[in-house]
């Protein structure tokens, strides 16, 4: 995740879209107070320069007081998205496994001779069907890896758009002061404002979403995936909230942590590279412990290019998940799966009934 710290210049519309990040998210006129300083920058000093990775505006300390309010309400909406996610998961595996359960020779027939089909009326032309092949020969993580890279470029794509500005400040940015506070927690992970954040985190993303959604399986992986991402907002909340900085925040690299977390504790001995410096290699675990140290001492220093805390919080995760998660969480969804089907039976039963008296 990135932080917005740096003043709006250089863009034509940018001073009217970013004259203040506060007037958008609560709504109402800021006062002119001094801007937000990082944990270590001097008063007066200025951090220019860096890759551009986020919107540059201007941060004014405004309602801060009441961020310890808004954090608990972050926690309770993490308690209950996390919950929720991981029934949808349970019932996504239910409904799958249903599926396939029912699946006849004469349905593979049907829709076998249906994909063979040609012409506008059926498939419109070869394009689609080339689109169906490659589709149909992907593995279960890069069935996953490909709409979630989908939805973060339409993401990235209204970003540029000058008329979106304001709602993608207010709902696509992570801020424990700002008025609306959970759906960001969510959308801030699919988020990105600059190209080279986006392609880094969607190519870290395909490099480990293979091997992980095959040890967990895609339902799993995706519940995850989407709890990394809220759970490391929510670390990234209550930092800010220590420190009284309220700045926002964007990107998946919080949820991209929670899976690099995981896969480094499930293959500690698997070799990992560096991008674009060919002959270096490690361990994962070399490596996981090499962010974390790195993102501890960001936290401390005060480094404000990276939201450093959503990185260790989803790590964190990660590690957590891989050492008991699948252990004492998903290996338990057993009841919550009986349910499910008995309601699932009930349903099918009324539906019949209702079937036969309308005969």
């Amino acid at each position: 995740m990135t932080v917005l710290s740096r003043l709006a210049c250089g863009s034509k519309h940018g001073q009217y879209l970013f004259q203040s990040v506060w007037g958008v998210c609560q709504g109402v006129k800021t006062p002119s107070t001094p801007f937000r300083r990082g944990l270590r920058q001097p008063r007066g000093s200025t951090r220019e320069g860096g890759m551009n990775l986020a919107p540059k505006v201007v941060l004014e300390a405004y309602n801060v007081n009441n961020m310890g309010v808004r954090l608990a309400k972050s926690c309770m909406f993490t308690l209950g998205f996390c919950g929720m996610t991981f029934v949808g998961a349970t019932v996504w595996q239910y409904e799958n496994v249903r599926h396939r359960l029912q699946q006849h020779s004469w349905t593979q027939w049907a829709t076998k001779q249906w994909n063979n089909k040609e012409g506008w009326q059926y498939k419109e032309g070869n394009i689609r069907m080339e689109i169906n092949r490659w589709w149909n020969g992907l593995n279960e993580g890069q069935k996953i890896f490909w709409p979630i890279c989908f939805i973060n470029a339409v993401v990235f794509a209204c970003w540029k758009n000058p008329r979106f500005q304001q709602t993608m400040l207010q709902y696509f940015c992570s801020n424990p002061a700002a008025r609306a506070v959970c759906w960001p927690m969510v959308f801030s992970t699919f988020s990105h404002f600059a190209f080279f954040h986006f392609t880094m985190n969607m190519f870290v993303l395909h490099s480990f979403s293979s091997t992980v959604c095959q040890d967990m399986g895609r339902e799993q992986f995706l519940a995850m995936y989407m709890c990394g991402g809220v759970l490391s907002s929510l670390a990234s909340h209550a930092f800010k909230v220590a420190i009284r900085c309220p700045n926002p925040s964007l990107g998946a690299s919080g949820a991209i942590m929670a899976v690099l977390g995981f896969f480094c504790t499930r293959h500690p001995d698997a070799q990992l590279g560096i991008v674009f410096i060919p002959g270096i290699s490690f361990s994962a675990d070399t490596a996981l412990k090499c962010v974390m140290c790195l993102d501890t001492a960001g936290m401390v220093m005060g480094w404000r290019l990276f939201d450093h805390a959503a990185h260790l919080g989803g790590v964190l995760f990660g590690i957590f998940y891989a050492s008991f998660g699948q252990k004492y969480v998903w290996a338990n969804n057993e009841p919550l799966m009986k349910k499910w089907h008995q309601f699932r039976s009930w349903l099918d039963d009324t539906s019949q009934g209702k079937d036969k008296s309308d005969d």
